[in-house]
């Protein structure tokens, strides 16, 4: 890895080396903030001015979907469950300027059928009933946001409503408690965090994600036709391979702004795009499919996730552990998965290091386990420590992703009472006698 690009991964906060860094990722683009990195690990490959508060649009939608979604896991709500269309939600369904998929007032709406409006074709009044499904009105759905988001640590957020709609284009119906100039904001970091999160709880969001085309009500006087507002799906014009979610956003105060996800030989990227423009400084659809690209470009063409430790490895040195009061005085160990790490290309994979991390907890003062021990039992964590320096992640928690879990590997019995004793019995001579030779060799 080269010292500029080190710099960068290490320190994308600072100007000095995202300037640089920069120019050897992205050509003739303009974003107010962007950030990419690897879904699995949470390790950051880029990111320009990624802790700035910023407009969101619809990209908000990611939150309701993670609401709903769990709502959906934890049983308050069920995919064929009823929505009967209020007055709200019917008068702002048909502004047509708005995305949104006509709803006929005191007509009934299946949670599958909104939640599919609201993912492929962003359609808002959809997503303001979802809301209302979950906690009754959008105005609590809101401070649920609030609170998922301080859960999540998404950093600096607000939300005032469950869509990404300017307050002042919700013909009044702006929720409850929330001001009609106000808007949603968060950062290119906390919208990152909040799309890992979601792929990574609820991975069946790409099943609705991916969908290019469908028809809503299809059959029916109600009958349209929605085409996923991300472009970059298979069969669309902006068509990048490998492509499959995530949600895009645009409104005049936050600009056209896009979170990607594609996935290209078992690995998945994240990236955020935020008010992109073309050199004139005019949004587009091309300006933020068009960064976007060039960020998934630059994280699949240098980076590969590599196996540097096979699953049931052991530490040269310390493929045991001491026992006390067992049957047996030793009980191996070893690791239960794989542990990979994205590299860089050209990046030397000896640089890494096994670290074994024991739980001193279930250690005695002489760092001995006592038995009885289970077989499988985890005593500690394997990692990898590299001469390069720490990796960055979007918070320190997501290290973890590069650790195994480390266990027995048999079942160490406790030892009876008589064994107990004749160990005692025979440490007791056995220090008597080191006292006696300790003596002797004294008066000599």
């Amino acid at each position: 890895m080269t010292v500029s690009v080190l710099a960068f991964v290490l320190f994308f906060g600072s100007g000095a080396f995202m300037h640089e860094a920069k120019a050897n990722v992205i050509q003739n683009w303009n974003v107010d903030a962007a950030i990419l990195l690897e879904a699995e690990t949470g390790k950051v490959l880029y990111a320009e001015n990624a802790d700035t508060q910023l407009g969101i649009a619809s990209m908000t939608k990611m939150m309701t979907e993670y609401l709903l979604l769990e709502a959906i896991a934890n049983g308050e709500v069920a995919w064929d469950d009823q929505y009967t269309v209020t007055d709200k939600t019917y008068e702002l369904s048909q502004d047509r300027s708005l995305s949104n998929v006509p709803l006929r007032n005191g007509e009934q709406y299946s949670v599958q059928e909104l939640y599919e409006a609201m993912v492929i074709y962003s359609a808002n009044a959809a997503t303001i009933a979802l809301a209302e499904m979950v906690s009754g009105s959008e105005g609590e759905f809101v401070q649920l946001m609030n609170e998922k988001a301080a859960e999540l640590e998404l950093g600096d957020y607000n939300f005032v409503n469950t869509t990404g709609l300017n307050n002042a284009d919700m013909l009044g119906y702006h929720p409850e408690g929330t001001g009609v100039d106000e808007e949603n904001v968060m950062s290119a970091r906390g919208t990152a965090k909040l799309a890992y999160h979601l792929l990574n709880d609820f991975p069946e969001v790409l099943e609705t994600s991916s969908i290019p085309k469908k028809v809503f009500r299809e059959g029916t006087d109600d009958a349209i036709d929605m085409e996923n507002w991300n472009f970059m799906l298979p069969s669309l014009v902006f068509e990048y391979e490998g492509a499959d979610g995530i949600k895009t956003g645009t409104t005049d105060f936050a600009g056209y702004t896009f979170t990607g996800t594609a996935e290209r030989d078992g690995m998945r990227l994240i990236s955020v795009v935020m008010n992109a423009t073309d050199e004139n400084g005019v949004g587009s659809y091309a300006a933020r499919f068009g960064a976007t690209a060039e960020l998934f470009d630059y994280g699949f063409g240098n980076f590969a996730m590599q196996e540097i430790l096979p699953a049931n490895y052991t530490v040269e040195g310390q493929e045991t552990l001491p026992v006390d009061k067992g049957t047996e005085d030793t009980v191996a160990i070893e690791s239960t998965e794989p542990v990979q790490v994205l590299l860089e290309n050209g990046q030397d994979p000896a640089e890494f290091t096994p670290e074994l991390v024991l739980d001193e907890s279930l250690l005695n003062e002489d760092g001995e386990l006592t038995a009885p021990i289970e077989s499988g039992a985890q005593v500690g964590t394997l990692s990898l420590a590299s001469a390069g320096g720490e990796y960055g992640f979007l918070d320190e928690s997501m290290a973890s992703s590069l650790e195994s879990e480390v266990v027995t590997t048999q079942a160490v019995e406790k030892a009876n009472w008589f064994v107990l004793s004749m160990r005692a019995v025979g440490g007791f001579f056995g220090g008597l006698w080191d006292t006696i030779v300790s003596t002797v060799k004294g008066w000599f």
